[in-house]
């Protein structure tokens, strides 16, 4: 398998309330132009969420968006730069110009898109509970009267809000910044469950060889998206029309095999 493109990614936070593009907002929508412009597309994200977004064994960040965003970024003739940010905070993050795009496992949901511009879904996922294997939890009924954890301001929190009779049986809800030190609390068994992406949660089980399991109850489906400005529709369907191109020449199955060993992708199906 070739190496896919590595993607020049750097940690430092873009100060200030204009627009990743330097310009203020003047109601018109150039932000395709002020892209290629400026020649960097700042991709917003967690970087604590394998396979989609994460820091491997050199501390690099890499994953299955990240080769999906450099690919895209090299055909647009710019430059990626990985920006992590407090997921909690991500939307104001993009409203106030410190990135061009949320693309890290973003999910999409009514309230998101009544405030972005989204890509059309390029992954299909759910909301899971992890448990430990030997800790007798078969299902979501099984966690009454139990502890779980999830990430703060994460579709999972959502997920359980969403789920008002198991979000009543359970005796505590505990939020943690991110999905792995969630994982090391379940570890320890600090908390009896964790909530979180289907997708994040088996990468993470079939690579830690952690003694947990993935209940086969989902608490709900759900879909990936790309988050955009509401008004950077140019820039978002331009994203979008490279990716369906990375698809069609087989680019995407390619970077799919790579991280999930199969082609998962849903773009242009």
């Amino acid at each position: 398998m070739k190496k896919m493109l590595a993607a020049v990614c750097a940690c430092a936070l873009i100060a200030g309330t204009v627009f990743a593009g330097g310009k203020k907002d003047s109601g018109v929508d150039n932000s395709l132009e002020e892209l290629k412009t400026r020649g960097v597309f700042v991709l917003g994200l967690d970087d604590s969420f394998p396979p989609l977004g994460f820091r491997n064994e050199s501390n690099d960040i890499a994953g299955y968006d990240i080769d999906l965003a450099a690919e895209v970024c090299r055909r647009l003739g710019v430059t990626l730069k990985c920006q992590p940010i407090d997921w909690a905070a991500k939307e104001q993050e993009l409203n106030t110009g410190n990135i061009d795009c949320i693309w890290n496992g973003f999910t999409m949901t009514p309230e998101r898109e009544q405030a972005l511009s989204f890509s059309k879904p390029y992954l299909d996922n759910a909301q899971v509970v992890i448990v430990r294997g030997n800790s007798g939890i078969k299902t979501l009924a099984d966690l009454a009267g139990k502890s779980i954890g999830l990430q703060a301001g994460s579709s999972a929190a959502d997920a359980v809000e969403a789920a008002p009779e198991f979000k009543k049986s359970v005796k505590e809800i505990v939020e943690f910044k991110d999905n792995l030190t969630a994982l090391m609390d379940l570890e320890i068994k600090g908390v009896d469950g964790v909530v979180m992406d289907m997708v994040v949660g088996n990468y993470s089980i079939k690579t830690s060889g952690k003694n947990f399991v993935v209940l086969d109850e989902h608490l709900s489906s759900e879909k990936y998206g790309i988050g955009f400005r509401k008004r950077d529709v140019k820039l978002r369907d331009e994203v979008q029309s490279v990716l369906e191109q990375m698809a069609a020449d087989g680019t995407v199955a390619a970077i799919s095999q790579k991280w999930f060993g199969a082609d998962i992708s849903v773009i242009g199906k």
